[in-house]
């Protein structure tokens, strides 16, 4: 490792060994995969919500992101012209067991979603005993905000990405000789990598942090790049998005907000380098 953890106890840091790192990771892996699994647990108990009014949710016309959308048609004089009048989504089950690993499915990424709080403490727990008492002192409230990323990302995804592209999947037909019926796999699949995927991407600004605290990008490198970072958060969004204008700005004005709020963290760090005469890593 790049820098050996620190085991402190009693006020003195004592070097713990390689094998002493890969018995307590282990320990920590062990109770991560433990809460997730608890959480499988609760969420294979209650199967019939989670499936029904959860994952099924954006191919329900009354989902609440289509009946606000309806609302403020209403409210701005546009009368129905944002409200869904149905979704013409047909899902089969084309393998005998298909349904019975879906739910394993579910569950597990599910268990997942509601531990994640707990597993990124796990994980902070390791790595914490490197820090210095400077480097603790700002990374103070990490898990709280590295959580509200996490949960705003997945949310973002649930509540937008996801509705704009089931209903534009499911309306979209090249004839009407062509009659779109999906697999329940293939509907879930789709759910879950935009889900978790829009929970990943907004972590942006903690690994901008990190990076910057190891030497890796600057504030000055971020904007330097700038524009190709713009591309590069329309080709994110023309990927994840269905093919229309509306769905790919509200995906891309949240990433393109990200990157600058990352930008600014990495000034902010790189300032405090240079005010505290720090090197660039903490090798």
């Amino acid at each position: 490792m790049a820098k050996s953890l620190f085991n402190r106890k009693g006020g003195t840091a004592a070097e713990m060994s390689f094998v002493d790192h890969l018995e307590a990771l282990r320990w920590h892996i062990m109770r991560c995969l433990l809460s997730v699994f608890v959480g499988a647990i609760i969420v294979f108990v209650y199967m019939d919500f989670f499936f029904g009014e959860i994952v099924m949710g954006p191919a329900n016309k009354d989902f609440i992101t289509y009946r606000l959308l309806c609302s403020t048609s209403h409210r701005l004089g546009l009368g129905d012209a944002l409200c869904l009048s149905d979704i013409n989504l047909k899902l089969i089950s084309t393998e005998m067991s298909s349904q019975f690993m879906m739910s394993f499915t579910i569950a597990f990424v599910g268990g997942f979603i509601i531990s994640f709080p707990y597993v990124f403490w796990e994980f902070w727990r390791f790595v914490r005993p490197a820090l210095t008492d400077k480097e603790l002192k700002r990374t103070r409230g990490v898990i709280f905000w590295v959580s509200l990323l996490f949960f705003s990302g997945v949310g973002f995804g649930y509540f937008l990405i996801a509705p704009y592209t089931v209903n534009f999947f499911a309306a979209y037909t090249l004839s009407p000789m062509i009659q779109n019926t999906f697999t329940v796999s293939d509907y879930i699949d789709n759910i879950v990598s935009l889900v978790l995927g829009t929970g990943i991407v907004f972590q942006l600004p903690l690994v901008v942090y990190f990076l910057a605290k190891v030497g890796i990008i600057t504030a000055t490198f971020l904007r330097t790049y700038r524009k190709f970072a713009v591309v590069v958060i329309l080709v994110i969004a023309a990927v994840i998005t269905p093919p229309d204008v509306v769905s790919q700005l509200i995906v891309t004005v949240p990433l393109w907000l990200l990157y600058e709020i990352s930008i600014s963290i990495a000034a902010r760090v790189n300032k405090e380098q240079e005010q505290d005469n720090l090197p660039a890593d903490w090798s």
